[in-house]
């Protein structure tokens, strides 16, 4: 094992450096040009300290040294708020020389080609679910430095399994085609069933688009909660991914003994939109009983999407097979969209003879989102003013659970 890992305790400052030392020193890096991958601000992680164990490591002794936040498609982050981020003040994007990139997504002009997964390999991994061959296009910075370094976390993921690795290639850094094809296959298999599932065949697509990739990576996967570190890995992306996801289902995963028939998931403000607070349902959709209910907590919420909301109004959330039984009248949609739709709703079933659609349990958002929005969307709404935690302690025996700072602990039911 490269770097540390324990369920039962946390990394101190001195050892979270010293793995990162150690790392930086299996690997020549001395006069090269260092581009280093980093999530925005929706995921629970030291970044500030990794910035500055960096800054002071690597800058003396390389060309030069950027960062480019892997962005996915969420929204590009201002100087603001890349300075939460990071920790130091960044002014036009820049830290004492070091560029702080947004990945921009919607930009074709910013990405390179570099190949193309085929038909026949993308059948096999979907098992048969998908026939189509992906172009691999990927910000074109990755060509532009002589080594990448991935630093980021690792938590349970509804599309791809666990996060982390190469998913900060794709979907991080990515063109659309293949971040639409791997999300509407993570969608096809069901969020229910790839979220904490370890090795899955969205995470092959993604490990088979990165080894096109011709720059050389050295990947630091963190396991992080709100109560500190408890591993750091380091290697080439995939080894260092996989110690860390074995290390997440031990730390990021709460067993409780039954179903419970309704969950109010508290968002942290770390989520500005529904599309990256929708964890809040991803990670509790397991332990919700048949006909049960999910109420996303979050006042601050004012937007269904930055990025996506007018094709969200337009579409609505949908289980997946309203969506595969119409396939002719939403086919043209971007697949990233339509999965998180799925993933939203969650399981249930379509009815293409009646046109009755019935979802295995209801999503109900308690936000700023206006009640008729919601019911555009096709979701629940309630008023979060209406909201008394005191009273809903009260009933955590009646088969109620209350989530504080809900969207990365995945929550399963305990196996009899």
């Amino acid at each position: 094992m490269a770097g540390y890992g324990s369920p039962d305790d946390y990394l101190n400052q001195e050892q979270i450096e010293e793995i990162v030392r150690t790392g930086l020193e299996s690997v020549e890096l001395t006069g090269k040009r260092v581009l280093i991958l980093i999530p925005d601000g929706t995921r629970t992680m030291p970044l500030a300290l990794f910035f500055d164990i960096f800054k002071r490591i690597l800058k003396p002794q390389v060309k030069q040294m950027d960062y480019l936040v892997a962005l996915g498609t969420h929204q590009a982050m201002n100087d603001k708020q890349l300075s939460n981020l990071v920790g130091q003040q960044v002014i036009n994007g820049l830290v004492e020389g070091i560029h702080i990139y947004n990945h921009e997504w919607e930009k074709p002009d910013t990405f390179i080609n570099l190949g193309k997964i085929p038909a026949h390999d993308i059948a096999e991994i979907s098992e048969g679910r998908l026939n189509e061959s992906i172009p691999v296009t990927l910000n074109k910075k990755v060509l532009e430095y002589e080594q990448i370094i991935i630093c980021g976390p690792v938590f349970p993921h509804e599309v791809v399994g666990f996060s982390g690795g190469n998913k900060y290639f794709f979907p991080g850094i990515a063109g659309p085609e293949i971040i639409n094809l791997t999300h509407w296959l993570g969608a096809l298999i069901t969020s229910y069933q790839v979220i904490g599932a370890g090795y899955t065949p969205v995470r092959a697509v993604i490990d088979q688009a990165a080894s096109l990739i011709p720059t050389p990576t050295l990947c630091f996967t963190s396991v992080v909660t709100q109560h500190g570190m408890n591993g750091l890995f380091y290697g080439d992306a995939k080894t260092a991914w996989q110690e860390a996801a074995q290390l997440s289902a031990k730390v990021h995963i709460v067993y409780i003994d039954k179903s419970v028939k309704r969950v109010i998931a508290v968002m942290p403000e770390m989520y500005d939109d529904l599309w990256t607070a929708a964890k809040g349902m991803y990670k509790m959709e397991p332990v919700i009983a048949d006909g049960g209910e999910v109420i996303i907590y979050a006042p601050h919420i004012n937007e269904v999407s930055y990025t996506h909301g007018a094709i969200i109004d337009t579409i609505g959330y949908h289980c997946r097979d309203y969506f595969l039984k119409q396939w002719t009248k939403f086919s043209h949609y971007p697949g990233g969209v339509l999965a998180h739709s799925t993933h939203v709703k969650g399981k249930g079933f379509y009815d293409e003879k009646t046109g009755l659609e019935t979802p295995r349990i209801q999503v109900t958002l308690a936000t700023g989102i206006s009640k008729q929005r919601c019911d555009t969307i096709n979701l629940g709404y309630l008023d979060p003013a209406s909201i008394s935690f005191e009273d809903w302690k009260q009933k955590e025996k009646e088969n109620i659970l209350i989530v504080p700072h809900a969207g990365e602990m995945l929550y399963r039911i305990k196996e009899q």
